[in-house]
Formats: structure tokens, sequence, C-alpha cells
């Protein structure tokens, strides 16, 4: 086994500092412009912000939490902590209060960092309830209430004091004394399945992740731009989007906003993002949506584009063969179509990464048809997170890839995968039983996912092992291909199927509201709102025709046979979708419980 280039996750900014001291690391927009900040500026911040938390009394082994929506502060309090080898403990921005409590009082935090007044507001409903917390430090300036005392960020940095030789010094020496095997982060799993637990990973662990990462892509440079919008306090963000670009010397841009990520990709011109599934579905709908306006002429020449795209990716990709005169077509529609796709997502990118949750296949594929390519891959919290990916040589569509270097893969007897590897977590944080229940005394991690792994190495992700179906009639059914071949349809948003223990599987399906609300002008129905507008009589058969469609492509037994349409997404805001836009199953079947049973109701199946 290779060895690493560095000892910690602050070591690898140091040296990386030193090494391109005038290359732009971090770039944001403010008041309309963005604001970069070179390898040497951010090396010194971090450094003013590991003073001022040594300042408050904080030592090595100490947990400090960062309650934030994605920005600049984030990632230069973040390596401040670990600089003084503490231990970050990220806190997701959208978690409630109760949440919020339950992570900082497990962890035992004695700071947190938060963004603003929003955040601030938080804490001061759960003040008497979290004893641990000694200060609170906020990125933005507003005033604090007496019975929370509120530090701000350039307080703790004291910027308008530079950084005597002796504190660097001083500060260097502790970054010197963090080893591969102390703790980096604490971070608690979503918890959709029960309490949150606090995933345990190490340095050795994101770096070495990090390292397989570069390696396994192959076409990674020292000029790579990334834009990164995924919530940092999930690892697919923090490592692959944030520790990885450092550890390649590359620069990160921050997207104001997950609504302006489309506006900010056309202005940083990113070669690479990092993103989950739900982005390109959206991506692919409103494509589809622009060509659906256009004129007949236009719609023809479109589907032409498409027809040529997916002939070219059929056998380039595919089959692995040469285009030939399909080659030649594709060239003529790259130059009238695909390129001015390509400039919506700025013009040079030279990969997404997918990950989180899986991707529809056929999306993937039209992607990679407009020379827009996804690079899918696997991993979770417990493993840092990747552990396979798909590549440019190495290529499978449907795929999560194959593995990293030193990873290895199994599959238990009832089809779980298990995982042994350098970046598979050191435990759960205070809660030995459920780190022994996934985790052997050989190191081999249990995920949870049912997979299967082909003659070439490559993996297959079937569904979560706890989400798997199992109907009256003993069929065991995956949810997630079904939910993912509903989401295709041109009327349909989003789906969350159900069917366990019942004789049939039924479905909640969310509408594509622009198209609905053009089907509801088309047909002259009158409605007041969304709410009446699902329960209309041609809705619901217009959605009976698609579902009708649908399920003549998949088996008798995945078959849908009833369903609800409901008024609007699920979403974050609402409990419904985890901070990476997966399903929570059990809130959903819990709060639309009665809209689900009723479809069980009067039923001889």
């Amino acid at each position: 086994m290779e060895f690493l280039d560095y000892k910690s996750v602050p070591d690898m900014l140091k040296k990386n500092s030193e090494k391109n001291p005038e290359k732009i690391a971090l770039g944001y927009k403010t008041d309309g412009k963005y604001v970069t900040i070179t390898y040497k500026q951010y090396y010194e911040r971090v450094l003013m912000c590991a003073r001022g938390l040594k300042k408050l009394g904080m030592k090595k082994g100490d947990f400090i939490s960062i309650l934030s929506e994605n920005r600049v502060e984030w990632v230069i309090a973040d390596m401040g902590i670990l600089s003084l080898g503490c231990v970050t403990c990220p806190i997701y921005p959208t978690n409630t209060p109760e949440q919020v409590k339950y992570v900082i009082n497990h962890s035992e935090n004695k700071i947190v960092f938060i963004s603003n007044r929003s955040q601030y507001e938080k804490l001061l409903k759960i003040k008497d309830e979290i004893p641990t917390v000694k200060y609170v430090v906020s990125f933005e300036k507003f005033l604090g209430d007496k019975s929370l005392p509120l530090i701000t960020f350039n307080q703790l940095l004291e910027s308008s004091h530079p950084l005597t030789k002796e504190e660097i010094d001083l500060l260097e020496n502790e970054i010197s004394e963090i080893t591969g095997e102390d703790i980096l982060t604490c971070i608690y799993t979503s918890g959709t399945t029960g309490v949150p637990k606090g995933v345990l990973l190490t340095h050795n662990n994101i770096l070495w992740d990090a390292h397989l990462g570069i390696k396994k892509v192959e076409v990674l440079d020292d000029k790579e731009v990334l834009l990164s919008f995924l919530p940092l306090s999930h690892t697919l963000e923090r490592t692959i989007g944030y520790y990885l670009p450092i550890m390649n010397s590359n620069t990160i841009y921050f997207a104001e906003s997950v609504e302006k990520v489309s506006e900010n990709m056309i202005e940083v011109k990113p070669t690479i993002m990092i993103s989950v599934p739900r982005l390109f579905e959206k991506i692919h709908s409103k494509i589809f949506e622009a060509v659906h306006n256009m004129s007949p002429l236009k719609k023809r020449l479109f589907h032409l584009a498409l027809e040529t795209a997916s002939e070219f990716v059929e056998k380039k990709y595919e089959k692995k063969v040469s285009p030939g005169f399909t080659a030649i077509k594709y060239k003529f529609f790259d130059a009238l179509v695909y390129k001015k796709l390509r400039e919506r997502v700025g013009g040079r990118i030279k990969f997404f990464v997918s990950g989180g949750a899986p991707l529809d296949k056929n999306i993937n594929k039209f992607f990679w048809g407009l020379g827009i390519r996804i690079l899918e891959g696997y991993g979770l919290t417990e493993t840092s997170p990747a552990v396979c990916i798909n590549n440019f040589r190495l290529l499978k569509f449907g795929s999560v890839g194959t593995a990293f270097d030193y990873t290895q893969f199994k599959t238990d007897v009832d089809g779980e995968l298990l995982i042994k590897g350098p970046m598979v977590m050191k435990g759960y944080y205070k809660n030995l039983e459920a780190t022994k229940e996934v985790l052997d005394e050989d190191g081999w991690f249990r995920t949870g996912d049912i997979a299967t792994i082909d003659e070439e190495g490559f993996v297959f992700i079937v569904d979560r092992k706890k989400e798997l179906i199992i109907t009256a009639g003993g069929k065991n059914i995956a949810p997630q291909p079904i939910e993912n071949t509903i989401k295709l349809d041109k009327y349909i948003s989003q789906a969350f199927v159900y069917g366990d223990r019942k004789p049939y599987l039924v479905a909640l399906i969310t509408p594509n509201i622009e198209r609905l609300i053009e089907f509801a002008k088309n047909e002259n129905i009158q409605y007041l709102d969304l709410e009446q507008l699902v329960l209309n009589k041609k809705v619901i058969d217009l959605y009976k025709e698609r579902i009708n469609e649908i399920n003549s492509k998949l088996a008798k037994y995945e078959t849908i046979k009833k369903f609800v349409v409901l008024p609007r997404d699920f979403s974050i805001e609402t409990g419904e979708l985890t901070p990476t836009l997966k399903l929570k199953r059990k809130v959903i079947y819990e709060k639309y419980k009665d809209k689900i049973e009723k479809l069980y109701e009067n039923s001889s199946e």
C-alpha cells in the first residue's frame, strides 16, 4: 500500500498553500461581484480562526459545531477547528431546534458556529437545554441576546491583528501533532430510520478517500474549477467537493443558493460539479419543457439530434465499437444543438459526479449524448463517502462503477453489500452496540444496501435493504427503480411507491405543475387552487393514462394499481426529504397514511 503525502487535512492545506500561495483557492459572490481568496490568504485566515479558538480554551479532541449554509466562512471555520486537532461536528442548516439540540448534547459541543440570525434563533429556543455550549460564533453581524452571548467571526479571527511569527509557530506545532488516526469529524446521519448516529471519521479516512478518488477518476489536473452547492454538512460535498479539490490545488466557488445554481454555473463556468440525481432530473425536465414550446420544425430537429446522440452513446460507450457514420452526424448536431445545451451549464464541464441516490440510467445516457458526462458513484457517510465510481475508461450505465484501489467488496447471502477499505469509519460515537452491528472485527462494513457485482467488478445497487417492499404475495420489490421510471413521465415530478405486506403496490405522485396547468387550460378546467385541481376528474383520468402507460413497461408484480396525486412536491422544509433530497419513507407514510390506506379499501386483489 502506498504512502499518503499528508499527515492530516490541515497539513494538506499548509503544504499546498506553500506550494501554490497565489493560486485562487476559494471564490464567492457578494454584492453582485465575485471575490476570490488565494491559498496563502485561506491558510492565514484558518490560522487566525485556530488562534481565536485557542484563546477561547479549545484543545485537541474538543467537538465544535457548524450550523450554516454553504459559504466561504464554513470552510475557514472547519479548517480552523481541525488545525487545533478539534473535531468538526456539522449540523444541517435545515434542522429543527430539536434536531440541533440532539446533536449538540450528544456530542457535548462547546462552540457553535452559525451563519445568521435565523440559525441563532433556533439556538435561542433551546438555550436552556444545551448546557455544554460556551460560545456562539456568527458569520454575520447582528445583535444577540444577553442569555446567549454572541461573538462575530471577525472578532474571533481578530482580522486587524496579523499573526505574529510566534503565533504561527505555535499553531503549526499544533498541526504537526495531529495524526492520521485522530478523529476529524463526527457527522450525524439524517435519521431517516430512527435516532441519528454520530459517524466518526479520521483524517486518514478522508485523506485516503480523496486521494483514491483522484486516482480513480484519472482525468483531474490542478486547473479544475468547482461550483459547490450541495450541503457541506454532508460527506459527499465535504470530501469530494471540498477536501479533494484542496488536495488537488483546485479552485472552489460557492453557489449563492440552490435556486441560483443555474445562473452561477454560467458565471463561474465550472469544470467539475458534485450533484445528486434530482438536479439532473430537473435539467432534463426543463430541456423537454423548452422543446415542448418550440415550433414543429425545431422539435423535429431536436428529436433527430436526440436519436443521433442515443446511437452515438450506444456504439461508443455501451457496445464500445466505432461510431462510424454516426460520428459525422453527431458532429453536425453537436454544433447545432448539444453545444448550446452545454453552454447552459457553463460550457466547459469535464464531468459531473452523481451520488447520494440512484441516477436513472436513461437520464444518464441522455446527458452523455449531449456531451455532458455524469460519473455515477456510490458511498455512505460511514465510508467517507466514496468507494466506487465510473470513469471514462470503465463505464457501465446503471452501475455505480468499480472499486477504488485498496477497497474490497463482497455480498452477503441476502445480497447486502459489504465493504472493506481505508475509508471505512472508526465507528459510531458513544454507540458501541450500533458499531458492532455494522462493523466486524475484520473491518467489513455492512452497508444496508442490496447490490449485485458483475464479472468485471461493476457494482449495481438494487435498493436499501430496509426499504425493500415485501408484498403479501411474498415478492421482494425495490421501490427506487419503479419511482425513477414514474418520474420520467412529463406530467410527473416525484413519486413514492408503497406496498409492504400489502397485496399490490400503490403510489403518491406529485405533478409537474407547469404541464398540469397547461393541461387544465387546454381542457378549460376551472379551479381555485392546486388542491382542487388535482382532484378534478379530467386530471385523475390523465394520470390514470400516464400510470397505465408506465405499468406497461413494468413486470406485473411491480405495477401501480392505485395512486393519489398530491398538490405539491415533497420537500426538505416539510420534513419529507433528507438534505440530500432522498425520500424519508417513514415520514411520508405517516403523513399520508390515511390516503395510502384508503387505496387498499374494498379490494379483492
